[in-house]
């Protein structure tokens, strides 16, 4: 396997992110995605292109297809396994690779960003966060788990390999011409579309 960065990556694109995939494969959560996107898609206007960071197996480029089925859809994904199913389907471009070293020439309507940041070491939230800026022509999707301050938990075992924080208020005051269109969390316990506690933010660039 190819060597990266930083062990967070190491980790997505190894046995874990593997095993990853057999937990999370279902129609319930492409079900639950498109609630959530329909909320996101309508406060938007005329996105014709989007690209997913981390997009995974494409639970959420799935969703995202059902609601807007005319429009072009890129993920940039780390682990092979992923990739390869992502291949199924064609309607989806895919760069194979990490995050951190993404480099594309292409810019999209909308970059989405959905439990990932909480994945990427800190010291690399920059770099991230340029590229979500960077790659956008307009807008900007950040679906995350919110904490007003950065804190680090366990995760399924695993140290250095969760952080919560205010990702979107941190781009918010890293680009002043970003202004918050809208935003929302999605309950565990949700009685019918549940999502993992998570709390989702558009950006919309403006003109600086």
């Amino acid at each position: 396997m190819k060597s990266y960065k930083t062990e967070q990556e190491q980790f997505w694109a190894g046995e874990f992110g593997t095993n990853y995939i057999n937990r999370n494969q279902s129609n319930h959560l492409v079900a639950s995605n498109i609630v959530l996107f329909s909320k996101i898609i309508a406060k938007t206007n005329q996105v014709s292109s989007i690209i997913e960071f981390g997009a995974n197996i494409g639970l959420n480029l799935q969703a995202l297809h059902t609601l807007l089925p005319n429009t072009s859809l890129a993920a940039i994904e780390i682990n092979e396994t992923a990739v390869t199913m992502l291949k199924k389907f064609d309607y989806i471009k895919i760069y194979h690779g990490s995050l951190l070293e993404a480099s594309i020439n292409e810019r999209y309507d909308l970059t989405l960003i959905k439990g990932v940041l909480i994945h990427i070491n800190p010291n690399e939230l920059a770099t991230v966060y340029e590229k979500l800026y960077n790659f956008s022509n307009r807008y900007i999707c950040i679906v995350e788990y919110y904490n007003p301050t950065p804190v680090e938990l366990s995760y399924r075992g695993n140290e250095g390999k969760l952080f919560k924080r205010d990702f979107a208020g941190e781009l918010l005051d890293k680009y002043p011409d970003l202004k918050l269109i809208d935003y929302g969390f999605v309950y565990h316990r949700d009685a019918n579309f549940p999502q993992d506690d998570c709390t989702w933010f558009l950006l919309e660039k403006g003109n600086k």
